[in-house]
């Protein structure tokens, strides 16, 4: 296990290519924490400037629905940044085992949006929304938003002529503005297209396209139908199959 200066280290909870997240125990007061840090033994100064502009609008936005920062710290020639622990665990895993009930997905849904909104009032844009980064605790009926390494505080960004090898996000939940292929200008809408698709995998535990590669997530977003959710979960209610085809709408 990871050594940490003034911190317990309990668990693993997610290893990606760009970071490592763990859920620990700050040594001085007992307090449960979760602890981000970058996967580098030596990372670049990017990547050091990416991490510090995550911490910097995490901790800018004092809203419920967001994530806490305690603190960033330096660890050897990396940073750990400091969050709270509420005992959550993100949406992809526990849909894992298969889509939410109806009724747990109209509690979600509801104060996702909500905290969305809030978000885009401090002019900030998320940009990676999908389940990994949703954080939920339904014993202490907790939903949190969390990772803002690509989040933008401008109220909207030119992405034209963007080459999909560098996409930030996750492709398989990018709007098709973000993807840089329409001559369409990336505001708070793409956010809610994200959260459309994110919607709808809550629903019936698949994605609404399938490709390949990215040029074909890349088609999917920009030209292709979504599966009818229906045929996956019949027992949506017409009322949200109307909500997700207007958030997955192409124009």
């Amino acid at each position: 296990m990871i050594s940490i200066p003034g911190y317990d280290v309990n668990e693993k909870v997610y290893e990606g290519t760009d970071s490592l997240v763990y859920r620990g125990q700050r040594k001085s007061d007992k307090k449960p924490v979760v602890l981000k840090l970058l996967n580098k033994t030596y990372p670049t100064p990017i990547e050091l400037a990416r991490f510090n502009h995550e911490y910097r609008i995490s901790a800018s936005l004092n809203l419920e629905g967001v994530v806490r920062v305690h603190g960033l710290e330096k660890s050897g020639n990396s940073l750990v940044m400091v969050l709270e622990d509420f005992g959550g665990e993100s949406l992809d895993r526990i849909i894992a085992s298969g889509p939410l009930t109806l009724t747990d997905f109209f509690t979600l849904s509801i104060r996702l949006a909500d905290i969305l909104g809030r978000i885009h009032q401090h002019s900030v844009m998320h940009k990676d929304i999908n389940p990994s980064n949703i954080v939920w605790n339904p014993k202490a009926d907790q939903v949190k938003i969390i990772d803002f390494g690509i989040a933008t505080e401008l109220s909207r960004e030119n992405l034209k002529d963007c080459n999909s090898d560098i996409l930030e996000g996750t492709l398989r939940y990018m709007s098709p503005e973000q993807t840089g292929r329409m001559n369409r200008e990336v505001d708070y809408r793409t956010d809610f297209y994200s959260l459309g698709i994110t919607f709808y995998e809550l629903l019936t535990g698949i994605l609404p396209f399938h490709a390949e590669d990215k040029m074909g997530w890349v088609h999917c977003h920009m030209a292709r139908a979504p599966i009818e959710p229906r045929t996956v979960n019949p027992e949506i209610p017409e009322a949200i199959i109307e909500i997700l085809f207007k958030l997955l709408a192409k124009n």
